[in-house]
């Protein structure tokens, strides 16, 4: 299981607005038949939580799709976090450290 963050950025779009090309990676996702993949959208990216060869499948995706805007360049940033000891979901990683809070 893992658990990846994906940060998907248009270069030369002629305005500082980025959420048209956002919300198109985004479609990608919610289209997508690997519905085994669970994601969470946030201000400064996506979190997909999955078999990793299944999210590498569709971050590709989801960068193509921004080309597919008339874009022609695009930055795609990732981190992986992948436990093979056991599986941990996203949420058992954010109650993990919530229960060390005071």
């Amino acid at each position: 299981m893992a658990i990846v963050e994906v940060s998907i950025i248009p270069v030369g779009t002629g305005s500082p607005s980025l959420s048209r090309y956002i919300a198109k990676a985004i479609r990608v996702l919610k289209q997508s038949s690997e519905a085994k993949v669970k994601f969470e959208i946030n201000p400064m990216g996506t979190i997909l939580e999955g078999e990793l060869e299944e999210i590498l499948h569709l971050v590709r995706k989801m960068h193509e799709a921004i080309f597919e805007e008339d874009v022609r360049r695009v930055v795609t940033v990732m981190k992986i976090d992948e436990r093979r000891d056991k599986p941990q979901t996203m949420e058992e990683k954010v109650r993990s450290v919530e229960e060390k809070m005071p």
